[in-house]
């Protein structure tokens, strides 16, 4: 009797998935004005040393070096399921529109989140007036995005027939 791998695969596309916008997704809560003795804005970010800083570094790098790997994984795994549920799961209208707003949220995430994330990253809350703001829009777009993934969970879990 074969093993399925379908159970495996269906868990490395979804962790997949999430890992490659999840940053995207969190870094702009965690670049929030640190104030200093005075209460004026002194640093972007969690103290030094402490463990939310070590998680920011950790995202900044999958931000930075892991998205290519983690695309071609999601492909390949995509591809797996594919091929072990048939083609004709492609037609499946729920599918298809939700592939299309995880392809809308990649889209924001990269073209949107993360070259404004790069250059809130690069300035201090107090050097910029306008730093506040910046984060502050950056959080509503995290916000967008949270609720596009909502979305294609939903879709993930009723499959309604949409038309």
């Amino acid at each position: 009797m074969p093993v399925s791998l379908f159970p495996l695969l269906l868990i490395a596309h979804i962790v997949l998935a999430i890992s490659l916008f999840v940053p995207s997704l969190l870094l702009p809560f965690a670049f929030r004005a640190q104030r200093g003795p005075r209460g004026a804005a002194v640093a972007v970010g969690p103290a030094p040393g402490s463990d939310s800083n070590r998680f920011v570094r950790f995202m900044l790098a999958l931000q930075s070096r892991g998205t290519l790997w983690l695309g071609l994984g999601l492909a390949i795994t995509g591809v797996g399921l594919i091929a072990s549920l048939g083609l004709n799961t492609l037609q499946q209208p729920w599918l298809l529109v939700a592939l299309g707003i995880y392809a809308a949220n990649l889209a924001l995430a990269y073209f949107v989140q993360v070259p404004r994330l790069r250059r809130l990253i690069g300035l201090r809350s107090g050097s910029d007036p306008k730093w506040a703001d910046l984060a502050k829009r950056q959080r509503y777009v995290s916000y967008v995005m949270a609720g596009l993934v909502g979305t294609i969970g939903f879709l993930m879990s009723t499959k309604p027939a949409l038309w």
